[in-house]
């Protein structure tokens, strides 16, 4: 159920959802766990098949009594859970007090990279004609807005060039306004709010991050494949690779429409079966499951960002050491590294949305974590 009710003297699901953003710790601690529950969602199915996830051998922290350094970390920055895997192999794995293995988190942004892998494997299954086809072949609505002639591969880039502002702690930006507006016509509220956006830039010259425009994804993806997000999810990843449990992902008030940008609940392992599943170049059995050209896009740098060493591809961050992740606010990430067969997931409820320090953080901590690897033996599990 809503967190409250909707009618007249009550809010509304998208002004609860906008809401979330200046939840107090205790509220996120006690909610991210249950979002699915508090909004209305659709289930993704998980299959009879398990991807089974075996023990490797402990991962050593040189200098540090490992147990005592990621209690540390994860209680200085409400992180609720860490899984590491190597080659598949768990290596690495806690979970705070009052979060389990059974459990499931919230993703927030890191659902904006698996919408995208979701129209990677539309590509591939021929739902999606190319990257190139302009926004309004598939979504009518926008044929007479900023987005008419944005292309699939400008969504995917977030170099639509069309305003937006993305600052979480500023009540007035356009992340935070979103979902505010009354629904108009039955169309999902990024449909209404984009409408009506101006265009800043040129399409295709500048890199803005905009969580409407992977809602208006998920719209697209939607509409191409005849299906949820979330039944697509089932259906292309969920079930074939071997999820252990159901994911949800939650729904737009207005046209019952999965929002891509936000919204998808998984558990820990499963996050981190995401990240293997990318690691193994999206292939099931053997068989490629997503297109070859967004697959090679989405993982390399299409664009840069505002820091150095770091870029953007297709809705997922890329590092200058081939690495890349989907990251989400409050501290979600899941992180591949194919240099050392490297998978880290981790879930959490960071005190802000972001900031430097808590980024600078988790950066470190996935470093610390690829120093471990680089420096002790294998991942198989010792007699």
């Amino acid at each position: 159920m809503p967190l409250a009710a909707s009618g007249p003297a009550t809010p509304t699901i998208g002004q609860q959802r906008e809401g979330v953003l200046f939840w107090t710790q205790a509220q996120r601690e006690a909610r991210f766990p249950r979002m699915y529950a508090l909004f209305p969602s659709d289930r993704a199915a998980h299959g009879a098949h398990v991807r089974e996830l075996p023990p490797g051998r402990p991962l050593a922290i040189a200098g540090k009594d490992a147990s005592a350094w990621l209690a540390g970390y994860m209680d200085r920055y409400h992180v609720a859970g860490v899984m590491v895997l190597q080659d598949g192999h768990v290596r690495l794995q806690r979970y705070a007090k009052g979060f389990g293995p059974g459990q499931r988190w919230t993703s927030f942004s890191v659902a904006k990279s698996v919408t995208s892998t979701l129209l990677g494997i539309a590509l591939q299954q021929g739902y999606i004609h190319g990257m190139d086809d302009t926004l309004g072949t598939y979504i009518p609505e926008l044929r007479h807005t900023a987005y008419a002639d944005v292309t699939v591969q400008q969504l995917l880039t977030m170099t639509s060039g069309v305003r937006w502002n993305e600052d979480y702690a500023d009540a007035k930006s356009d992340v935070a306004q979103m979902y505010l507006g009354t629904c108009v016509d039955g169309r999902a509220h990024v449909l209404s709010y984009l409408a009506r956006l101006p265009r800043q830039w040129p399409a295709g010259t500048h890199w803005n991050y905009n969580t409407a425009e992977t809602d208006l994804l998920g719209i697209l993806v939607q509409r191409a494949t005849h299906r949820s997000l979330a039944a697509y999810l089932s259906q292309a990843i969920w079930q074939p690779y071997g999820m252990a449990a159901d994911a949800y992902w939650i729904k737009d008030e207005c046209d019952g429409s999965d929002t891509g940008g936000s919204g998808l609940s998984a558990t820990l392992a499963d996050y981190a079966r995401l990240g293997q599943f990318m690691l193994e170049g999206g292939r099931i059995d053997g068989k490629a499951t997503i297109a070859e050209a967004w697959l090679q896009g989405a993982v390399h740098q299409q664009t840069g960002v505002d820091e150095p060493d770091r870029g953007y591809g297709y809705l997922w961050w890329t590092d200058v050491d081939g690495s890349y992740a989907a990251i989400g606010i409050f501290g979600q990430l899941v992180y591949v590294d194919p240099a050392r067969k490297l998978v880290i997931a981790q879930v959490g409820a960071w005190p802000q949305a972001t900031g430097k320090a808590l980024v600078a953080a988790r950066r470190e901590f996935v470093a610390t974590i690829k120093r471990a690897v680089d420096g002790g033996g294998g991942n198989k599990a010792g007699p």
